[in-house]
């Protein structure tokens, strides 16, 4: 066996992390929530505005290190398993698992609850998600196995050596054997720092302390409330006003975070990157979409870089499938950016050559091809949808927005309801899952349902690479690929500003990802 590593938690308790050592007990910590989630399974969830709350009520297996902002595979740490280790033939991760956990509901936590929750994630299990969107990040796992009450193996059909990046994901929580997936939705049960209180949709969310929580000491809140604001500019009026002591995090723009840093001056304010980017998306199922020349018309109509610079005011960057250097460990160099369809330098020639691809399909100024844009209603999407719908007109192209509400959205793109979209994706931190999550053909979060054979044997070979120089070749050729098959075009990557009033100690904001730093038992309020 080959031992990957793990620690004590006394060592984990008095590790290095870059927090201060002078915490204080107690205090309600208050954040705006950017949206209502539909329910409170953090296994259904699809978005932040229910892993951000939720990500604290559960413990995973393991768990990238909440104060390193740049997550990787080397900053992953033990959370309900104390060690971990590969086969030698890299098909086997095994774990021996904490003992003395608890449950909420004073049940005991043992490896039967991990086979359960990953039977239900493979859609194993006798009950079944009513939303399952990462089933296909674990396409390559054949069974989860007990090997006693306290040690588990994670069976894989083939090598996949950043598999463990899966297990640390905010959305990789362990959950309970005995409480059914319809509970979850109103009541989630964990083992984790904060114990579900209550969600009044459209209103709140709130959790409190967990006085049993296993390890000693943690957390220091007594509690955390999120209200629901879906207007950034209220919710930022209301921080500047007092009533909150965190604002959502990445949800700020550059003139809403201008504002807090102007009238709040001790605020601390951070505009980071995310991981995430906005792409055009095509339901090419739909005739006249099914048309790929139609589809590369759109992509060369779009000004990637007008994007930042009139919504993010330049805080912002132009990238391919996985996210930019040197906040994204994967992504594509801006020489081989340059290299991909839709992405060359000379946008007059772009848009000179969509417009000529639009008129032998019969469209000019005059008789434009009238479409509906789909985004979700909220900021970040509906903004660029604007934007998009005026780009295309470049490529005689006439839109109307069509914004839909966040619980009907995601069934909605699902079930290929729609024409044209204004989409938001993550992008890492690492390549597995997302390609094979978002682009396998029949994966569960493909949004189009494209499907390439060729790409799909590409997906499996990077996964199967443990060589970073080997890995980002196979990277390359795939990013190409899906260029060139105008899968998804992607648009832009921007920053997002969090604020936070300067005692609110201990949270450290992640800059390759917005679904891994939640876990929020360290954090404290000096007050």
């Amino acid at each position: 066996m080959v031992k990957l590593g793990a620690a004590a938690l006394s060592a984990l308790l008095i590790s290095s992390t870059g927090i201060s050592y002078a915490q204080k007990q107690g205090g309600i910590l208050r954040i705006n929530s950017n949206d209502n989630p539909a329910n409170m399974s953090m296994l259904e969830a699809p978005a932040p505005s229910s892993e951000v709350p939720l990500m604290g009520v559960f413990n995973n297996l393991i768990l990238f290190d909440q104060h390193k902002p740049q997550v990787s595979l080397q900053s992953i740490i033990p959370d309900l398993a104390t060690s971990w280790s590969w086969s030698e033939d890299g098909t086997e991760l095994s774990f021996t698992l904490r003992q003395g956990v608890k449950w909420h509901d004073g049940q005991p936590f043992t490896a039967k609850d991990v086979k359960c929750t990953w039977e239900l994630l493979t859609d194993k299990a006798p009950e079944k998600l009513r939303l399952n969107p990462r089933q296909s990040s674990y396409d390559n796992l054949a069974a989860v196995t007990a090997e006693s009450d306290y040690a588990v193996t994670f069976h894989l059909k083939r090598p996949q050596p950043a598999f463990p990046m899966l297990l640390a994901s905010g959305f990789a929580a362990v959950t309970p054997c005995h409480v059914s997936p319809a509970q979850m939705r109103q009541h989630p049960i964990g083992t984790g720092p904060f114990k579900f209180v209550e969600f009044k949709p459209n209103e709140s969310i709130k959790v409190a302390r967990n006085l049993d929580y296993w390890k000693p000491g943690r957390p220091y809140l007594d509690g955390i409330e999120y209200t629901i604001i879906k207007d950034p500019a209220t919710a930022v009026l209301a921080f500047i006003a007092g009533q909150f002591d965190m604002t959502f995090p990445y949800t700020l723009t550059v003139p809403l975070m201008s504002q807090i840093e102007s009238q709040v001056p001790p605020a601390v304010c951070e505009m980071t990157t995310t991981g995430a980017n906005r792409h055009l998306l095509v339901n090419y199922h739909k005739p006249p979409f099914d048309n790929p020349e139609l589809r590369r018309a759109m992509s060369l109509a779009i000004d990637r870089q007008a994007f930042i610079d009139i919504l993010a005011q330049g805080q912002g960057e132009v990238g391919g499938v996985l996210q930019p250097p040197p906040e994204g460990l994967w992504g594509l160099s801006p020489n081989q950016l340059k290299q991909l369809p839709g992405h060359g330098p000379d946008l007059d020639k772009n848009r000179a050559e969509a417009r000529t691809i639009m008129q032998k399909l019969g469209y000019n100024s005059d008789k434009p091809l009238k479409i509906k844009v789909s985004a979700r209603d909220l900021p970040v999407y509906r903004d660029p949808a604007v934007l998009l719908i005026d780009q295309l007109k470049h490529g005689y192209i006439d839109g109307e927005l069509e914004l839909v509400d966040t619980a009907q959205y995601f069934p909605k793109i699902l079930r290929k309801d729609y024409s044209v979209a204004l989409n938001l994706q993550t992008s890492g931190p690492d390549p597995d899952p997302i390609l094979k999550v978002f682009y396998g053909c029949g994966a569960s979060i493909n949004w189009d349902g494209y499907c390439n054979p060729e790409v799909d044997k590409l997906i499996d070979q990077q996964s199967m690479e443990a060589d970073p120089r080997k890995r980002k070749p196979l990277l390359f050729d795939i990013e190409r690929k899906l260029a060139e098959d105008g899968a998804r075009p992607i648009i832009f990557y921007t920053k997002g500003g969090t604020c936070r009033q300067p005692y609110v100690k201990g949270l450290t904001i992640m800059i390759n990802g917005i679904f891994y730093g939640w876990r929020m038992e360290d954090v404290w309020l000096d007050k």
